[in-house]
């Protein structure tokens, strides 16, 4: 049976190297000085573990408040899922759900009615993760720039 907890300071080292995973273009020590700086208070947001029966995590989600536009969202403020992890021997027993179930609830909890959430175009995986959970796909969008 696998756990779900919200992130505390003593957790944020193991946040860190489950960021790394999901995100391994940065170094679990800019992972770490990143969690430090969001949890420390500057900015809505939280964080969730899901550790198995031993203790060891295995999987994360977190969530912000977003009060700018949301693509896709029509309120405001939005709990937004930054991003949720599953390390695949854990994946499809219900991990990403109670993952998600626990960011819904503190979205509830800060007077939000919509979870937003985005995608890659080519990571079906998380597509398919995401219509499991219940998320509507509302939009698809390509975003450009043109350095100055």
């Amino acid at each position: 049976m696998t756990m779900i907890h919200r992130c505390g300071v003593a957790d944020l080292d193991d946040l860190a190297a489950m960021r790394m995973r999901l995100w391994p273009g940065s170094t679990v020590a800019e992972h770490r000085a990143e969690v430090g700086d969001q949890y420390g208070g500057s900015r809505s947001a939280a964080a969730f573990l899901a550790r198995d029966d031993g203790g060891a995590v295995v999987g994360f989600s977190e969530a912000t408040l977003r009060h700018d536009y949301v693509n896709g969202c029509d309120t405001s403020p939005v709990a937004f899922l930054e991003g949720i992890y599953v390390v695949p021997a854990f994946r499809e027993r219900g991990t990403a759900r109670a993952l998600c179930s626990a960011v819904e609830a503190w979205g509830r909890d800060n007077g939000c009615t919509e979870l937003g959430s985005d995608v890659l175009l080519d990571n079906l995986t998380s597509h398919k993760m995401h219509a499991a959970l219940g998320f509507d796909e509302r939009e698809r969008v390509i975003y450009y720039r043109k350095l100055l």
